[in-house]
C-alpha cells in the first residue's frame, strides 16, 4: 500500500503537537478527484478546528485539516479533468467533513475542485484560492462594488484584507484601511488611508459608501452607523471573536437606508473562479502572502499562525 504524509487531528492539538502522520494515499472513487497536493493555504478556519471545534461529533476523526490547495489532478476518476491538469480546490467540507489539503495527496469531491490556466510558481497560487475567493465574493456579489466607491475596510491587517486591498484599489475605488494596533499601520499603506481603530468609527469616517465589516459582530453595529446613507456593510469575518450579536434588533441598529448582507464562502463555482483569475491576470495583480513554509516545516508554520507572528497569508509548499 502507498503512503503519504499528512496532519492528523484526533482532538485539540496545540501547535507544539503538530507532526506528520505516514497514512495511506486514499484510493479514487466515482464522484471525486485525486489531487497531488502542491501547496495550500491556512486559514484561521482550521486554527478553530484545531483548538476547539474539534470536540464536536460532527468532525470525523481523526481528520486531516484544510480547506484549500492547489496541486495537480493525480487521478481523475469521472470528472472530466486530465490527469497532470493544474487545480485549486476549496471548501465544500475539506477538512471537516472528509480529510481536506494537510497532506501530500488530497481526495476531494470534484464539484470543489476547479481548472486554473496560470504561470505564478505553486507558493503563490497557494495564496489564492479561498482568500481572494472570499474577497472577490464579499467585494463583488455582496457589496456590487463600483470604481467611484469609498471602500472601509475594517480589521484589514489579515490576509482577507490586505488582498481585498489589492483588488478594491485594481478597480479604482478610494480605500479605507483599519487596524487597532498602532504597530500595524504600516501595513497597509497601500490604502489611501489608514486608521487606528479604538473601537468607534462612526463620526471618525466620512462618504463611506461600502464597508468590509472583517472584525465581525463585535463592531459591525458600529460600522453600520458608520457608512453614508444608502451604504452596504457586508460581514465576513470575525477577527473580534464575537460569532453572534445578543439583542441584535434590526430595526433600531441598521440604520434607515443602510443595508447589512455577509458573505459565505462555502459555494464556490468554475465561473467564478475563471473570473478571478481573468481579473488577477487583466490587472496584473501578484497574490499576496506572509511567508511559506516546507511541509516538514508544518509545525512551525502552526505556531507562527498561534503566534500571529506573520502579516498576511501562511503559505506551506509540499
Amino acid at each position: 500500500m502507498k503512503t503519504m504524509k499528512a496532519v492528523l487531528l484526533n482532538g485539540v492539538t496545540e501547535s507544539g503537537d503538530i507532526g506528520l502522520s505516514e497514512v495511506p494515499i486514499p484510493e479514487v472513487r466515482p464522484g471525486w478527484v485525486l489531487i497531488k497536493v502542491r501547496a495550500f493555504g491556512m486559514n484561521h478556519s482550521e486554527q478553530i478546528l484545531r483548538l476547539s471545534e474539534i470536540r464536536a461529533e460532527y468532525i470525523q476523526k481523526p481528520i486531516v485539516p484544510g480547506i484549500e490547495c492547489v496541486g495537480e489532478v493525480a487521478a481523475p476518476s469521472d470528472s472530466g479533468l486530465a490527469t497532470g491538469q493544474k487545480v485549486v480546490a476549496m471548501m465544500g467540507g475539506m477538512g471537516r467533513s472528509f480529510n481536506g489539503s494537510y497532506a501530500e495527496y488530497a481526495l476531494l469531491p470534484v464539484q470543489h475542485v476547479f481548472a486554473i490556466e496560470s504561470d505564478f510558481d505553486w507558493t503563490t497560487l497557494a495564496a489564492v484560492p479561498e482568500t481572494y475567493f472570499t474577497a472577490w465574493g464579499s467585494l463583488l456579489e455582496c457589496l456590487k462594488l463600483q470604481p467611484d466607491d469609498t471602500l472601509l475596510i475594517r480589521g484589514a491587517t489579515c490576509a482577507l484584507g490586505y488582498a481585498a486591498i489589492q483588488m478594491a484599489k485594481a478597480m479604482g475605488c478610494r480605500v479605507i484601511a483599519t487596524t487597532h494596533r498602532e504597530n500595524k499601520l504600516k501595513l497597509i499603506l497601500d490604502a489611501d488611508e489608514q486608521i487606528l481603530d479604538q473601537g468607534k468609527l462612526t463620526g471618525v469616517v466620512q462618504g463611506v459608501s461600502k464597508a468590509l465589516e472583517l472584525v465581525g459582530a463585535k463592531t459591525v453595529k458600529d460600522t453600520l452607523t458608520a457608512v453614508e446613507r444608502g451604504g452596504i456593510v457586508c460581514n465576513t469575518g470575525v477577527l473580534g471573536g464575537v460569532y453572534a450579536l445578543n439583542g441584535f434588533d434590526p430595526i433600531k441598529d441598521v440604520p434607515n437606508g443602510v443595508y447589512l448582507t455577509g458573505f459565505h464562502s462555502n459555494w464556490p463555482t468554475q465561473q467564478v473562479v475563471d473570473d478571478i483569475f481573468r481579473f488577477i491576470e487583466d490587472k496584473n495583480l501578484v497574490p499576496v502572502y506572509g511567508k511559506a513554509f516546507s511541509f516538514d516545516d508544518i509545525q512551525d508554520a502552526v505556531a507562527a499562525q498561534d503566534e500571529g507572528s506573520v502579516n498576511g497569508k501562511i503559505v506551506v509548499k509540499l
